[in-house]
């Protein structure tokens, strides 16, 4: 087969198990780790090969943009010190214990095993948080989640970069050291210049497909300039997305909006999959490649290390939250976890993306290249499977299974919004204002004290009858060609964004699988 008719089937595949992982409860991350696996095993699979340079800003650069433009940069520093102790110190106690298991056990040369240790530390957090939507965790705690996803990418890739950088000069050059004092604040202040530069043009084409393609552009093209530049490229795209999304947040029209979210949404899913096909492709390759002997002692190896890294943040992650409890100075404004919510955290260290992109970029030819990425594909097997599937049953274990108080905190919000609308209304007289007045007060009745919920509900079902037999006249008007196909399509779209307003949150949400 050719390159694109094996795209198209591993893609079929793996929509097919990612519907199966839906309807089984089961998070859609271990559901493609073992269609990776599957490939793998199957004779005659393709082999798929990509370029080890544009692997990281391939999968990587999309993923970090769209995380950091939702993420508030004052989190940044509220909540600095958890963010510090997971984002580095996690990162970096992590990699030493996986490069000294890689020289004692597996007899590799210190930046070797470093570049190993660097490649598995990382933690996704994407799917944890998704499981924990459910259990009674601190509003900071799940910001410090994703924060630490956000920020540790910054941590491991400059410790890889090293690694490959003194492969690469043999050990002897000792520049490394100068790229890596000047990365971290080099990448955030070029990140902040770009943005400043780049938000001039977005206005230019906001609004249309070029505007969604120049998103994607710039993206790549800010990784690309950090790294010739010689800074990190992680540092770099975080302040470049973080600034942008403060700089345009209030100018860019709603409609562009939510179009450029479900565009990068897609993409963002897209490379997640492509990523796990294409590493148990990869593996396939290397096991083919292995005598029987040299497979097991790499299994053996890769069990050791899967253990390490799942030990070693667990401990990290319960020691610091127990110093955090009795030291103010370690956690300044965060609220300190409970010992169940630390052993819950310290479990969400499931290895993904990252992990991932970062050993498909390994040169061909850095030493035990075959042991490194085979184990990089089995840290990301067994954390994803292993973890994602206990973390249901640990979160009743530990009696966090409720609940927290995101609803009543998006409920209070929708009636101070509601509350500053009424005010502009003051005054207003008219059926447009009386009926906006209804529709206001209907969501401050729902937080009341007591709470009445029903006029909001009659607001809703009453809305989406009038929609339905809205649509069904449009579709009338259709068929009798009484309307041109532009005008059909522009009155849909306004029944789309009306019927969202009525939906719940519920039905607003789009499922990963």
């Amino acid at each position: 087969m050719t390159f694109f008719e094996s795209l198209l089937v591993l893609l079929a595949v793996a929509i097919l198990l990612l519907q199966v992982s839906r309807r089984l409860a089961i998070p859609y991350p271990a559901m493609l780790a073992a269609a990776g696996v599957g490939l793998a095993l199957i004779p005659g699979a393709p082999r798929i090969m990509l370029d080890p340079k544009t692997a990281l800003a391939l999968f990587i650069a999309p993923a970090l943009v769209d995380a950091a433009f939702d993420f508030p940069a004052g989190a940044v520093w509220r909540l600095w010190r958890p963010l510090f102790a997971l984002a580095v110190v996690a990162v970096v106690l992590t990699t030493i214990v996986v490069a000294w298991c890689g020289i004692a056990l597996a007899g590799l040369p210190i930046y070797a095993a470093v570049a190993l240790g660097a490649i598995v530390a990382p933690p996704d957090a994407a799917a944890a948080v998704a499981v924990l939507r459910t259990v009674r965790m601190p509003p900071n705690s799940v910001v410090v989640l994703k924060g630490e996803s956000l920020l540790n990418d910054a941590t491991a890739l400059l410790l890889f970069g090293v690694a490959v950088s003194i492969q690469s000069h043999g050990g002897s050059n000792w520049s490394w050291a100068l790229h890596l004092g000047l990365a971290v604040p080099g990448g955030v202040l070029l990140g902040v210049i770009l943005a400043k530069l780049f938000r001039h043009v977005i206005p230019l084409v906001a609004g249309t497909l070029g505007g969604n393609l120049f998103e994607f552009v710039s993206a790549f093209g800010v990784w690309i300039i950090a790294e010739r530049i010689g800074v990190s490229a992680v540092l770099t795209l975080v302040a470049f997305a973080m600034t942008i999304s403060r700089a345009v947040g209030r100018i860019v029209h709603p409609r562009t909006r939510i179009h450029s979210f479900a565009v990068w949404t897609s993409a963002v899913f897209f490379l997640n999959v492509l990523a796990f096909l294409l590493m148990g492709l990869q593996a396939r390759v290397i096991v083919e490649d292995m005598s029987p002997s040299r497979l097991r002692e790499a299994a053996r190896f890769a069990f050791l290390v899967v253990v390490c890294i799942v030990a070693a943040r667990v401990a990290w992650v319960v020691l610091y939250d127990w110093l955090a409890r009795r030291f103010r100075v370690l956690r300044g404004n965060y609220r300190p976890l409970t010992m169940a919510h630390s052993v819950l955290v310290g479990w969400c260290g499931m290895r993904g993306l990252v992990t991932l992109a970062t050993s498909f970029a390994l040169p061909p030819t850095f030493p035990q290249r075959d042991l490194i990425v085979l184990t990089a594909f089995a840290v990301v097997l067994a954390t994803v499977i292993i973890q994602g599937l206990t973390l249901p049953p640990l979160i009743r274990i530990l009696k966090l299974d409720a609940h927290d108080g995101s609803a009543a905190e998006l409920a209070e919000a929708r009636a101070e919004l509601a509350k500053v609308a009424l005010d502009a209304l003051d005054g207003k007289t008219g059926t447009a204002a009386d009926h906006l007045r209804y529709a206001f007060r209907a969501v401050q009745s729902s937080v009341a004290t007591p709470p009445d919920p029903r006029p909001l509900e009659e607001k809703r079902k009453l809305g989406l009858a009038a929609l339905r037999r809205q649509r069904e006249r449009l579709e009338q008007l259709r068929a009798e060609y009484r309307i041109d196909p532009d005008n059909y399509l522009m009155l849909q779209e306004e029944l789309d964004f009306q019927e969202v307003t009525l939906a719940s949150e519920e039905e607003r949400r789009i499922e990963e699988s």
